[in-house]
């Protein structure tokens, strides 16, 4: 493709917009670690008789050049083959001021609430109206990296499929199950329905992440099953919840929740960013999960 004024050039740039991809259902993954692993999801889901992802893939020859594996998972059998663009029609298409020289058309890839709690998940991040891309994207891949079982996000959430959310991703939006546009109060009866221990992670809590830690391994050496007071147990089933950038969580959720736990904060800085922050929450479920016999359950 040569000519940036087409019309297929304009409809996958309109991709760019909400109403575009609301109409579709479909989003745009641009840039190699993007690409690469929503290349990789549509071979897994095609092997297994799932709905494949990628619809449409355009590369410019230098892009495919510099990233022969990307080329490889494109000539893989069941993939859209790679169309070759130049490098005027790949900026006419991306949603970016340097476009890498990798687009790939995907369809909607979340998955409803009561599959993931079907499941039977041991740990989830819940994004309670996180309205920014990046932190949006950042708790994503800490989600990933941390072997959570799905992230959920309220609805007045950010747009997960909007471009520079799904950059911020770096791939991890094809790595895990994702559940959009929650209703917060259903979403909160359904975690205890499925015996989820519900932590509200709130500067201001009343419980510190520190501590549970530090139970968590007391218990874990000691064989003890209680823990102080009626405080969570990091080991077991966990949702967090991780609130707005300005406002944090509403004053309601932090009180059903039962748990607010804060993250120490031994420097000066008066807060986390809530990208931060959840990193270190999920990080410290994750430990005390896989440090835990899964044979073991708390008395």
């Amino acid at each position: 493709m040569t000519n940036p004024r087409a019309d297929r050039v304009r409809e996958v740039a309109r991709l760019a917009g909400r109403p575009a991809r609301l109409k579709r259902g479909q989003f745009l993954a641009e840039g190699p670690q993007s690409v690469r692993e929503a290349l990789r999801l549509h071979a897994l889901r095609g092997a297994s008789g799932g709905q494949e992802v990628v619809t449409e893939l355009f590369a410019t020859g230098a892009a495919l050049e510099r990233n022969p594996d990307v080329a490889a998972l494109a000539d893989g059998p069941g993939l859209p083959t790679a169309r070759l663009v130049t490098d005027d029609v790949l900026a006419e298409m991306s949603s970016t001021v340097t476009p890498q020289g990798l687009i790939a058309v995907c369809r909607f890839i979340d998955v409803s609430l009561e599959s993931v709690l079907a499941a039977r998940p041991k740990l989830l991040a819940v994004l309670v109206e996180v309205r920014d891309p990046g932190n949006a994207g950042t708790i994503l891949r800490a989600a990933d990296s941390a072997g959570a079982d799905a992230v959920i996000l309220t609805a007045s959430s950010v747009d997960l499929y909007n471009p520079k959310a799904v950059r911020s991703t770096a791939g991890s939006l094809f790595h895990l199950p994702v559940v959009l546009g929650a209703d917060r109060d259903e979403l909160l009866a359904a975690l205890r329905e499925h015996s989820l221990t519900v932590l509200a992670a709130d500067g201001y809590g009343d419980v510190d992440l520190d501590a549970l830690q530090d139970e968590s391994s007391a218990r874990r050496l000691t064989g003890s099953g209680t823990a102080a007071g009626d405080r969570a147990r990091l080991e077991e089933p966990t949702a967090w919840l991780f609130g707005n950038e300005a406002q944090g969580l509403p004053a309601d959720l932090v009180e059903a929740a039962g748990h607010r736990v804060a993250v120490p904060i031994y420097g000066q800085a008066e807060s986390l960013n809530v990208g931060t922050a959840a990193t270190v929450c999920l990080y410290a479920s994750a430990r005390a999960q896989r440090r835990t016999p899964a044979n073991s359950s708390p008395a």
